[in-house]
């Protein structure tokens, strides 16, 4: 079963109200909504924000982080994305992992970063957020697809996938074949107003499921970044 977690904040606030039992995903960066998710949600994962933080420019400020997730961490269905720098280097990100300081957390890796480190992350935590980044950004490009396809043939050798994988800014991607548990997405609070119905766009989303497993696919030798 893949677990969609719609991201917030959904306004205006009745239409949120409509989506009481779904499972949702509160960014540190517009946390507007995380109490109410609370309240209404089956399960909330709290985002670092770093994605609005490199679209923005800003510098992050993780220590206001850290204390407004072990908040709320305190929700045992609530599960926080530990800090993570889009365009740092593998050695600053793992920095990061070291200065979490909470007992449940769970890490980004991002596709320009080696598979090593993929694997690592996955021999260290039982799941691990997957985040498309610098070349592989565009989520379902040719590009991206080589890449993914080239992780989980890394991670999956014998087709069980071994970690509770996460595909941030990925419910589209539910639908691509891979072996997701869980993904978000925006979509709804970014577009429900153009379809006039949060519930149905929902119901769409939260009935797309991900295989189980992974199936080798055969890849011709060539260098990646």
């Amino acid at each position: 079963m893949t677990i969609h977690y719609h991201g917030t904040p959904i306004t205006p606030r009745s239409v949120l109200q409509t989506l009481s039992g779904r499972c949702f995903c509160v960014s540190f960066a517009s946390p507007n909504d995380v109490t109410w998710a609370h309240e209404h949600g089956q399960s909330v994962m709290l985002d670092n924000g770093a994605f609005s933080v490199w679209k923005r420019g800003i510098k992050p400020d993780w220590e206001k982080y850290y204390d407004w997730a072990g908040h709320w961490l305190a929700y045992p269905t609530t599960w926080a994305v530990i800090p993570d720098d889009i365009e740092g280097g593998e050695a600053e990100n793992d920095a990061l992992l070291k200065d979490w300081p909470h007992k449940r957390g769970v890490p980004v890796w991002h596709l320009h970063e080696s598979i090593e480190r993929f694997e690592r992350l996955c021999a260290d935590y039982d799941r691990v957020c997957i985040g498309s980044s610098a070349q592989y950004q565009v989520v379902g490009s040719p590009i991206w697809h080589e890449r993914m396809t080239q992780a989980m043939n890394a991670i999956c050798k014998d087709g069980v996938v071994p970690v509770w994988l996460h595909m941030l800014r990925g419910l589209a991607a539910a639908r691509f074949g891979y072996p997701f548990a869980s993904v978000d997405s925006t979509d709804i609070a970014r577009n429900h107003h153009i379809r006039n119905n949060a519930l149905e766009m929902a119901n769409i989303w939260d009935a797309i499921q991900c295989k189980p497993q992974w199936e080798i696919v055969p890849q011709q030798e060539r260098m990646f970044a």
